[in-house]
């Protein structure tokens, strides 16, 4: 009997021991969703048991939450800021390189910790499966409360209750799993015009393809992995399929004609990442009022804008295709170009975008 007894207390004080006991005794994981954001879901014709769906960009260091409504597409329901952030811009590659994730990952139920020392978390499943084929490294890697980060999305402690209340009255009403896309910066054509000569823009664009395919469809995609790359589901109806190629189309367009116009190619360079601006004026006004914020130092002269060689030469903007490189004899939106008078634009006018002064 007491070998038993002293196998179940050491068993008892090993689980203590991976539940971060700071919070050990707390009921803040039980915490309801506000008021004020369930009569926003209501407004929406929305309920806390509806799927969600989250989007994070590290440049405006913001998490959007998507909720689907009754029609089965999703809306943005609110957008949050981001307290912390660590490293560059560009995907976490190995344990320890202070990256926070980009891509697609999958939240579970078992990801879910409510006794996190970081106040509340949840995990982003990375490495996922497209970060295992390239043999990338790293674990633990979360949104959580407490504005300190080691390659996780930081918040306020309000909002990560906030969010984790969400989450799990998500995972209440049936939900499996929540997708969270995590992005460098909006997948806009001026941020993709001045990135283009940035390392990461063939996987940036990679996953611009599943970007593009929710903004269309405004439905989850299905993500998949070949061929060391993100794929993602067809879309059977012809219609929905054209829609999502003429944004892609038009996308790279008016990338094309910003880069004619002289936009810079510029790569940011952070001390260790950064926070999303209103907490900057936050911290100035009330003299540190978030609390403890990690490697402050760092977040003071905000990211440096490198300019990239020109001579570097054209980038892909379309993953395998053809680099779009700046010329205004391109179509403008809305009309057809034949892939054979594409190609010749294209090969015509390869260098216009880096002869612009």
């Amino acid at each position: 009997m007491l070998k038993k007894t002293t196998l179940g207390l050491a068993l008892l004080l090993a689980l203590s021991a991976c539940q971060d006991g700071r919070y050990a005794a707390s009921t803040r994981h039980l915490a309801p969703i506000p008021p004020a954001t369930l009569a926003l879901m209501s407004t929406k014709e929305m309920s806390p048991a509806d799927p969600i769906l989250m989007r994070a960009y590290k440049k405006e260091s913001e998490i959007e939450l998507w909720k689907r409504g009754a029609d089965g597409k999703y809306a943005l329901l609110k957008t949050y800021p981001m307290c912390r952030w660590s490293g560059q811009l560009g995907p976490k590659t190995r344990e320890g390189d202070r990256q926070a994730p980009e891509g697609f990952y999958s939240i579970t139920p078992a990801s879910m910790n409510p006794n996190s020392s970081l106040y509340l978390s949840f995990n982003l499943g990375y490495p996922n499966e497209y970060d295992r084929s390239l043999g990338r490294t790293g674990a633990h890697l979360m949104v959580h409360g407490s504005c300190s980060s080691r390659g996780c999305f930081a918040m306020t402690d309000e909002a990560i209750s906030e969010l984790y209340a969400v989450v799990r009255e998500a995972f209440a009403g049936g939900q499996h799993a929540v997708q969270f896309q995590s992005y460098p910066f909006r997948m806009t054509p001026e941020n993709l015009a001045r990135h283009r000569q940035d390392p990461n823009i063939a996987f940036w664009m990679n996953i611009k393809e599943g970007s593009d395919r929710f903004e269309i469809t405004k439905t989850e995609p299905v993500v998949g992995v070949a061929g060391a790359r993100y794929v993602f589901d067809a879309v059977a109806d012809g219609a929905t399929t054209g829609a999502i190629a003429r944004k892609q189309a038009d996308d790279e367009r008016q990338v094309a004609a910003l880069v004619a116009s002289g936009t810079p190619a510029v790569r940011l360079v952070y001390e260790d990442g950064g926070q999303h601006r209103s907490f900057r004026e936050t911290l100035v006004a009330a003299g540190g009022a978030l609390g403890e914020v990690s490697r402050p130092e760092a977040l003071d002269a905000g990211p440096r804008e490198v300019a990239m060689p020109a001579s570097e030469g054209p980038v892909a903007l379309a993953g395998k295709r053809e680099p779009v490189r700046g010329t205004a004899a391109l179509k403008p939106p809305g009309t057809s170009v034949t892939e054979a008078e594409r190609q010749r634009l294209l090969k015509t006018f390869a260098a216009a975008g880096d002869r612009q002064e």
